[in-house]
């Protein structure tokens, strides 16, 4: 049916061709459906046990009736095997209702998800740490997408006993906090697992002299094909590095009710060129890597959890799956239209995933990051070859990444967007291509993310993401230089701003950049309006710091410009910058903020 905007979209909604009145304290319900146990009259709830067989997709299944009393009014009937099964469908009613709070269709539903596991991964370590209150209302949001697992990326920004200047200045998340959380999350059918990287990713530690000394270097190393230099990972032939781990998680793990934690162990190029490089000339890189893993996952094995951990190094040195204990989970990521979900599938299945204990998910993300207004064109493909493979492959999970790289500047609607997306496809299945669907979705997205009752903001942001393609399909110089391609893991218009002002002005033609600058213009202009003041000042600003990059881009590919062109880019900086600062404190905490700002002194204005 596709007047009714529902999201994610239901596997099969029949319309019985009446109309029914909605009782007056339907709305006063709907606020508190998603964890209220009892039920009003008009709403009969069956717990039916009896058809879910083994697969745990079944038993999170749902079927909704809606129909007319005698009296006109509305009547309810839920049905499932399990009490996460009838949540799914108070959470089908709820945005029922708010389409339609007066008189409701009747219709009858039939519903399972496509995973059993349908995640979010949250970076809460690159700036942006969300209040108390801005971590309940998203966590309220991902339960209305039929989210049911969530973590929260952390380096450094956990309240460690006895490890105070790391996070002191970061506002950290507490225990009492990931407590309160915890028990948030399970009264809404939310797994909230302990994320810590315990591998890479710790720069923010090893650069401090008093953990200096457990950093496999301190010298220079690429990062995949990028000259680096300083430290980033543990040395993982060092016995103190397990120490370091232990203290850490022996702390972190008894915070959390889940049996999961994700250990990280990702991008660890750095291995072999410092401390561990006789070792891995010895044994290999994929096993000083497997070992030191799978030391991290009996750790945690301790604490009762089950390790998950990401992926990429151990499918580059497949010889390292063997060594890896069989009840740990690979996250395989990829965050592009060619990322290869098929191959990295067949691949994990030789873990063990072929065993009763062993799994695997397929992790990609919202293309939020390194962006102001996302990146739709690649979001979507990449959400859809994930859910497409993961589907044929039986994959345990779908775990949706949203990052915070280079600041974190992109605005939350323009990661809920992403998110949405995400958690459709892990709920439906791969989303339809078919315009009309993708519209109706759209509708959905709008009404009952964004509370715009015009169906409109989903599918401009949909716009936006995409006012910059064209650009990113030739841009990819501006990451590397010489290499031609598709721009990766950025918007073009993000990438460009960052670069010196004199630096790589033959990438992209200035009509192409003219063509952009007036795009992202036009959409500005024409942005709908939510109704919701905080979200309406963060669309502006997400397109208003589009446009303003993109002009930069156009004058400094333009042969002749004044000293007044390049004025008026730093007055309208400062100005982004401070509207940028009021509305982070609206929903982030402090710490962080002034990391963030910093990025904004990275921008050339040619003075």
């Amino acid at each position: 049916m596709s007047d009714v905007l529902l999201i994610p979209m239901p596997r099969s909604v029949r319309s019985t061709g009446e109309q029914a009145t909605v009782p007056p304290d339907a709305a006063a319900w709907a606020l508190g459906a998603l964890t209220m146990l009892a039920t009003p009259q008009w709403i009969t709830q069956r717990a039916t046990g009896g058809w879910c067989g083994a697969d745990p997709r079944e038993a999170q299944g749902y079927r909704l009736s809606i129909s007319r009393h005698p009296n006109g009014g509305m009547r309810v009937a839920t049905e499932s095997p399990t009490a996460a099964g009838l949540r799914h469908a108070r959470a089908a009613i709820v945005q029922l209702l708010r389409q339609f709070p007066d008189t409701m269709p009747t219709l009858e539903i039939d519903d399972r998800p496509a995973f059993a596991r349908r995640g979010v991964m949250l970076d809460v370590s690159r700036c942006r740490i969300p209040t108390m209150p801005e971590f309940r209302r998203i966590i309220d949001q991902l339960a209305s997408l039929r989210c049911n697992h969530l973590q929260l990326y952390t380096e450094h920004t956990f309240a460690y006993a006895g490890h105070e200047e790391i996070w002191r200045d970061w506002d950290p998340i507490t225990p009492d906090e990931i407590a309160s959380l915890d028990a948030y999350c399970r009264a809404r059918g939310i797994d909230l697992a302990a994320n810590q990287n315990c591998f890479g990713h710790l720069r923010a530690w090893l650069e401090h002299p008093a953990y200096a000394y457990l950093a496999e270097t301190h010298g220079d190393w690429l990062f995949d094909v990028w000259p680096r230099n300083g430290p980033f990972s543990l040395c993982p032939t060092d016995p103190r590095s397990l120490d370091f781990v232990e203290d850490l998680l022996g702390q972190l793990l008894p915070c959390f009710s889940s049996d999961l934690v994700n250990i990280g162990c990702d991008e660890t190029y750095d291995i072999a060129y410092g401390r561990s490089a006789s070792e891995v000339r010895a044994l290999g890189r994929g096993t000083v890597f497997a070992q030191f893993v799978a030391r991290i996952a009996e750790v945690a094995r301790r604490h009762c959890k089950r390790s998950m951990f990401w992926a990429d190094i151990a499918l580059s040195q497949p010889e390292c799956m063997r060594l890896l204990p069989a009840d740990t989970i690979p996250l395989a990521w990829g965050y592009e239209p060619d990322t290869p979900w098929e191959d990295w599938c067949n691949a994990l299945h030789a873990h063990g995933s072929i065993s009763p204990q062993g799994s695997f998910w397929l992790c990609p993300g919202t293309s939020s990051w390194r962006s102001f207004t996302g990146r739709t064109s690649e979001r979507r493909l990449n959400i859809q070859g994930a859910a497409k493979s993961g589907v044929a492959h039986g994959a345990a999970g779908l775990l949706i990444c949203d990052w915070g790289d280079s600041g974190h500047w992109q605005t939350w609607p323009i990661a809920l967007h992403g998110l949405t997306d995400g958690l459709a496809n892990a709920w439906a299945g791969p989303t339809s291509p078919d315009p009309a669907a993708r519209a109706s979705a759209l509708r959905a997205e709008s009404l009952h993310l964004f509370g715009d009752p015009t169906g409109h903001v989903a599918s401009w942001l949909d716009e936006l993401g995409d006012a910059d393609l064209a650009l990113r399909r030739e841009c990819m110089p501006l990451s590397r230089p010489g290499v031609a391609g598709q721009l990766r893991n950025q918007s073009a218009v993000f990438a460009d701003l960052f670069r010196p002002w004199l630096a790589s002005r033959d990438v992209g033609s200035l009509h192409r950049w003219v063509e952009v600058f007036e795009s992202l213009t036009r959409l500005s202009d024409s942005r709908p309006g939510t109704g919701d003041d905080l979200v309406d000042a963060e669309l502006e600003l997400a397109a208003a710091m589009a446009v303003q990059a993109a002009g930069r881009a156009r004058v400094r590919r333009m042969e002749a410009h004044d000293a007044g062109a390049r004025a008026s880019q730093a007055h309208a900086w400062r100005a982004l910058e401070e509207e940028h600062r009021r509305l982070w404190t609206k929903r982030s905490r402090p710490g962080g903020l002034e990391q963030s700002c910093a990025f904004f002194r990275k921008i050339d204005l040619g003075g």
